[in-house]
Order: C-alpha cells, then sequence, then structure tokens
C-alpha cells in the first residue's frame, strides 16, 4: 500500500528564500515537493524566478541600460577636469611629491562611478510597468490581499497609496526578490496612459530625500523605518512630480 505524505505549506519568507536560492538543501527539497503538488503556486514562484533573474541581469549589465549622457565618461571626465583645473597649480607639487604611482591611483578613486540611487527601482519599473508587461501578482480587483501582503512585510509603513484624487487609479502590483529582500512595484495609470511605479524595499537606509533622471524616467525616492521608496514615472509626466506627498509612508 502506497503512504503518500502530505508536506507542510512554506510561508511567503521561505517561498522567497527559495527563490534566491538560500533554502537548506532539506527544506528546499521539501518546497519542491510541495510546488510539485500544488501547480498554481509553482507558476508563481517560475515567475518569481523569472523576474529576479532579469533584475539580476539589468544589474549585472549596466552597460544596457538607456544611455544616459550626463554618465558618459567623457563628459564625467570634463566635468572633473573644469573643477579641479585651478586647482592644479597649488596641487602639482604635492602630486609630484607623492609619485606618479600616487597620482594615478588619486586620479583612478575620482573617477570610479558614483553608485545610483534606487537603481533597482527603475529597472524594476522598465521590466513591469510597461503596458506589454506580464500579468500582476495582485491585480487592481485583490487591492485588499495587496495591501495584506505590504503590511506583512514592510509592517506599518507598506500600504496601498491611494492616488485618485490626482488622477490615477491602481493597475496592480508586481512581487519582487533583490538582493535586499522582498520588494514590490506598484503601477498606477492615469486617464491619459501614462504610468507610475510606486516601490519599496527594506533596508539600503538612504541618505536623504531626492531624485535623479535616468535616460527618459525620473525616480523621487526617500526612506522611512528602514524601508526605501521610490516613485518612478516618465521625465514628461510632470503630474507626477506632485505624487510623493500622497505617497508619504512617514
Amino acid at each position: 500500500m502506497n503512504i503518500q505524505t502530505t508536506q507542510p505549506e512554506p510561508d511567503e519568507s521561505e517561498l522567497h528564500a527559495y527563490v534566491d536560492g538560500q533554502l537548506e538543501p532539506a527544506r528546499r527539497e521539501a518546497v519542491e515537493c510541495w510546488l510539485d503538488s500544488h501547480p498554481e503556486r509553482a507558476r508563481q514562484i517560475a515567475d518569481w524566478k523569472r523576474d529576479a533573474g532579469h533584475l539580476r541581469a539589468l544589474h549585472a549589465h549596466p552597460e544596457q541600460w538607456a544611455a544616459n549622457a550626463a554618465l558618459e565618461p567623457l563628459r564625467i571626465r570634463r566635468r572633473l577636469h573644469a573643477s579641479r583645473r585651478h586647482r592644479m597649480g597649488i596641487a602639482a607639487s604635492l602630486i609630484l611629491a607623492l609619485g606618479l604611482g600616487a597620482g594615478v591611483g588619486w586620479w583612478a578613486r575620482d573617477l570610479q562611478p558614483v553608485p545610483m540611487p534606487m537603481a533597482d527601482a527603475v529597472a524594476a519599473y522598465r521590466q513591469f510597468a510597461d503596458a506589454d508587461a506580464p500579468a500582476m501578482d495582485f491585480d487592481a480587483s485583490r487591492s485588499a490581499d495587496l495591501q495584506r501582503w505590504l503590511q506583512r512585510h514592510f509592517g506599518k509603513v507598506g500600504r496601498v497609496p491611494d492616488l485618485k484624487p490626482a488622477g490615477y487609479r491602481l493597475m496592480g502590483g508586481r512581487v519582487l526578490s533583490t538582493e535586499q529582500g522582498t520588494a514590490a512595484m506598484l503601477v498606477y495609470q492615469d486617464g491619459s496612459g501614462a504610468r507610475v511605479g510606486f516601490y519599496l524595499r527594506p533596508r539600503g537606509k538612504l541618505k536623504g530625500t531626492g531624485q535623479r533622471r535616468d535616460g527618459d524616467l525620473l525616480a523621487q525616492y526617500w526612506s522611512h523605518q528602514n524601508t526605501s521608496f521610490a516613485l518612478v514615472s516618465e521625465v514628461a509626466d510632470t503630474a507626477a512630480l506632485r505624487l510623493p506627498h500622497l505617497l508619504d509612508n512617514g
């Protein structure tokens, strides 16, 4: 007689650890057995793995991101040279004293690229906010489920903002897996079809509030209670500039 054992259902944290390859072998095998008997959940986990792979690929190959003229090496060198030219006379004797090797090391250090804040938010917007992107994990009809999921993973700061006063309606939310942990991208759209993405991820507290342009996209970002947030929109969507006060989770 065959006896079929029932595998215990893994919780959300275990599923995300499975996606990230961080489960112990024995537990990973148990989760895989459970997924074999739950095909609908298995398809969702497969989507998570695909999404995580896309994000890792984008971060691994920044040269494939949309061109940002301000970050071109030639422009960076020109700005550095212009800002330092008037100090070169005074610094010349010190550079010579330190020697050619130390001088080259100093310049190489200055020319290293500055990490761009919330690059993962911009990458997620490009991947999931497009009209042709895969279906949302939570569509607009499941906003209550999305709200519960956000609160479970982000606590009090995890909520589904109401952007209707600004003319934007919720399209849905995507669940993501990042190096910082579980993240989410909520997508909204206005009457003209313009879309904005509201991004949340844990840890990595930002040094302050700010914004930056990346190609044709603008990212406005801030953090609160060890959670980082970003509103990503098309640069041409000037109405989106007024949205952060509706998204202030602080």
